[in-house]
């Protein structure tokens, strides 16, 4: 039987249920502490779940942090074409809001500005500056839209964006758990940087295929992890019918 434990507001597990009683047996998990498995109503204190597994001690025991994700499951990386498949995805969404700023903000005009510019026999190099200046506004806000996106998205409970989850990924940190905003924040910096630099980008995606963990540049300086599987099937098992006892992360 796999039994995931709840504690502050998030899910953790699946463990065994032979690890839970040893652990509770050590105090390495407190009696308090919420547990589910498939078939139960609602999450019940591990004290009911297992009421014959009793600390050693007749101490209250102590609460550390639970034993991190299945290391089986840290290992389940995402491939470089998987990751690109749900780059493309995601991509192909950002198109829309990309598209509505552009013509919101004057990217048509702007651009047949720079052609009759050309064709009156002004410097390419002098009419693309130009249009380059006319169009920077727009782009910003795009860049924008595209990282708060990604951020959003990667911290949230589903812990990937669409893409990411149309191709059954999620994004967590080096121990397999969800993301704060902070981490997915700076990870994206990192991915927002490669959109306006000209080397960085094939170094940060290219990385992906080579290392072992296929983490990319934006991975390895936010220490996360791209996995297979989603965070609802992964860390989120499906709630049981709620009441006021119900654990919700």
């Amino acid at each position: 039987m796999e039994v995931w434990i709840g504690r502050d507001g998030e899910r953790h597990g699946p463990y065994t249920e032979a690890d839970i009683r040893q652990w509770l047996a050590s105090g390495e998990v407190s009696p308090a502490d919420l547990g589910w498995y498939e078939g139960l109503a609602d999450w019940q204190p591990l004290s009911v779940l297992f009421p014959q597994a009793q600390p050693e001690t007749s101490d209250t025991p102590r609460v550390p942090p639970l034993p991190t994700t299945n290391d089986n499951a840290l290992e389940d990386v995402a491939s470089f074409w998987k990751r690109l498949g749900a780059w493309i995805i995601d991509y192909l969404i950002l198109l829309l809001p990309t598209a509505l700023i552009a013509l919101s903000m004057g990217a048509p005009a702007a651009f047949e500005h720079f052609m009759s510019q050309v064709e009156s026999g002004i410097a390419p190099m002098v009419a693309m500056a130009d249009y380059s200046r006319t169009v920077r506004p727009a782009a910003m806000w795009s860049l924008l839209v595209g990282f708060l996106y990604y951020a959003f998205f990667e911290c949230s409970r589903w812990q990937a964006t669409p893409g990411k989850l149309a191709l059954g990924l999620r994004v967590t940190d080096m121990d397999g758990q969800r993301l704060g905003f902070a981490r997915s924040a700076l990870r994206n910096a990192v991915r927002l940087a490669n959109a306006i630099t000209a080397l960085i980008p094939l170094i940060s995606y290219l990385t992906v295929a080579w290392t072992s963990r296929h983490q990319g540049l934006h991975d390895m300086l936010a220490k996360t992890l791209v996995l297979n599987g989603r965070a609802s099937d992964a860390g989120n098992p499906s709630s049981p019918p709620g009441n006021s006892n119900t654990f919700s992360a």
